[in-house]
C-alpha cells in the first residue's frame, strides 16, 4: 500500500477525530516550500526550518493582529494563560481566518485544563491549515490526556508525517504504539 502524503495524513487524522469536511487552506508559498524542506529525511537544521514555518504561519496580514498575536505569545511564555486567551481572542475577533491565533489560543486553553475549548480551536486551526503539525501535536496531547490513546497515536503519527524530525513526536508514537498494541516498553 502506498503511503499517504504528509498533507493527506494530517487531513485523514483530523477527519477521523473531528469529522472535518473541506479544509480552508490559506498557506503561503514560502510555508509550503519550508514544509517540503522539513519533510526531507536528512535535515540537520530542522529546528531552524521549524521556526521559519512558525514565523510564516504567524503572519496575519494585519499589523494590529500581529501585535495582538505577539502579546498573546508573550503571555503564553510568561505562563499568564488567561491574559493570553484574552489577547488571542481579540486576534480571532479581528482576523477570524488566522489559523495560528486559534492554535495559540488552543495551547492557552490546554494549559488551564479547558480541553473542550482547546479542541474547538484545534479543529478550527486544522480547518484553516491542515498542515499545522503543532495543532496535530496538541490534538494528540489532549487525546492522550483524556485516555484516548488510539486517536492520540493517529494525531501524533499525522504530525510526524509532516514533521519527521521532532524527537518528542517519535517518543510519543513509540509510547502509544506500545500501549495501543498492549505491549510494554
Amino acid at each position: 500500500m502506498r503511503a499517504l502524503s504528509p498533507f493527506l495524513n494530517c487531513v485523514v487524522a483530523a477527519g477521523l477525530v473531528f469529522g472535518l469536511s473541506q479544509p480552508v487552506l490559506a498557506q503561503t508559498e514560502a510555508a509550503d516550500d519550508l514544509l517540503a524542506l522539513l519533510a526531507e529525511p536528512n535535515l540537520p537544521n530542522w529546528e531552524k526550518v521549524e521556526q521559519q514555518i512558525y514565523s510564516e504561519w504567524a503572519k496575519s496580514g494585519s499589523p494590529a493582529a500581529d501585535l495582538l498575536l505577539r502579546r498573546g505569545r508573550e503571555a503564553l511564555e510568561a505562563e499568564e494563560f488567561v491574559l493570553a486567551i484574552e489577547h488571542l481572542t481579540a486576534v480571532i475577533d479581528h482576523t477570524p481566518d488566522f489559523a495560528e491565533a486559534y492554535n495559540m489560543r488552543a495551547t492557552a486553553f490546554f494549559h488551564v485544563g479547558q480541553y473542550g475549548p482547546s479542541m474547538s480551536d484545534i479543529q478550527q486551526t486544522l480547518r484553516l491549515n491542515p498542515s499545522h503539525f503543532g495543532a496535530m501535536t496538541g490534538l494528540g496531547a489532549i487525546m492522550e490526556a483524556t485516555g484516548d490513546d488510539a486517536r492520540a497515536l493517529l494525531a501524533f503519527q499525522a504530525a510526524s508525517a509532516i514533521h519527521p524530525h521532532d524527537p518528542d513526536l517519535k517518543t510519543a508514537i513509540e509510547r502509544l504504539e506500545a500501549k495501543v498494541s498492549g505491549t510494554t516498553l
